[in-house]
């Protein structure tokens, strides 16, 4: 999985470097990635994902992993993501 986080799905944009003398070339902005754990309250384990800045900060903002992981869309989540979030709601569903 190439520089895609797998909680927001924010990737690569594209843009222009504009020089003194307003000449244009293509380049891009990457999105601010680190792989980081993250801690399931209801699973209680770790898990390991490719995650942007911003959306660790909106983790937080949201409770922990599992909190943001069930309010979010499948759409935007990694395969990886969804197996967890899959894994979850069964947790929870049992207890």
């Amino acid at each position: 999985m190439a520089r895609r986080c797998e909680l927001t799905g924010k990737g690569p944009m594209t843009g222009n470097n504009v020089s003194h003398a307003n000449n244009r070339t293509r380049r891009r902005f990457l999105p601010n990635l680190t792989e980081t754990k993250l801690m399931s309250e209801t699973l209680g384990r770790t898990v390991r994902l490719k995650v942007s800045s911003s959306a660790l900060r909106t983790v937080d903002h949201r409770g922990g992993l599992d909190a943001f992981l069930l309010k979010a869309k499948d759409a935007e989540l990694s395969a990886n993501a969804l197996k967890v979030k899959k894994e979850i709601k069964k947790a929870q569903a049992a207890a």
